[in-house]
């Protein structure tokens, strides 16, 4: 099993963070993984994506020119990205920000509103746990209690306030 998946969108919508859990999910499922993040000049608002791969095997190179699975937060990402995604692979689209679909015909796509859903739950910031949930669903590429362990490792001690959203977010479209 080797899976290669690439995230994107503006910085601060939490594409790394999402491939992020992924990869250390998958570390703690005892897979093989790579994660390499990219990020645009801007702080914020800029270009930000990371491409992840997560195999039974080892794996020789992090850099992909291909996915099985392409996320995309925001418009620029979509144009510019879902070129990539192979045939028969799956395009998850943040539909709460991105206005167009897809124009391939050749693979799944799966249109999350995610920051209408993380509204809904009281936490707009944890859209991209909402599209973790999404991708968990479809793909089931991790387990959701291994990604809730991390969810609670990252938001402990100063960030506990933020853990009842984020693991409701979590549960969004695994439920």
């Amino acid at each position: 099993m080797k899976k290669k998946l690439f995230f994107a969108g503006a910085g601060g919508q939490g594409a790394l963070a999402i491939g992020q859990m992924i990869a250390k999910a998958a570390m703690d499922e005892g897979l093989e993984v790579t994660w390499l993040p990219s990020y645009g000049p801007e702080m914020r608002g800029g270009t930000a994506n990371c491409t992840v791969v997560v195999s039974d095997r080892p794996i020789s190179c992090p850099l992909i020119n291909d996915a099985d699975v392409l996320v995309v937060m925001n418009l620029p990402s979509l144009t510019k990205f879902q070129s990539m995604v192979v045939p028969g692979g799956t395009l998850f689209i943040n539909s709460s920000l991105v206005p167009e679909t897809s124009n391939r015909d050749d693979i799944k796509v799966i249109e999350v509103p995610a920051n209408e859903k993380a509204s809904e739950l009281g936490n707009e910031r944890a859209s991209n746990i909402v599209m973790l949930s999404a991708i968990l669903k479809e793909t089931g590429i991790v387990k959701e209690e291994t990604v809730r362990h991390e969810i609670e490792k990252t938001f402990s001690g100063r960030k506990a306030k933020f853990l009842p959203a984020n693991l409701a977010a979590l549960k969004s479209y695994l439920d």
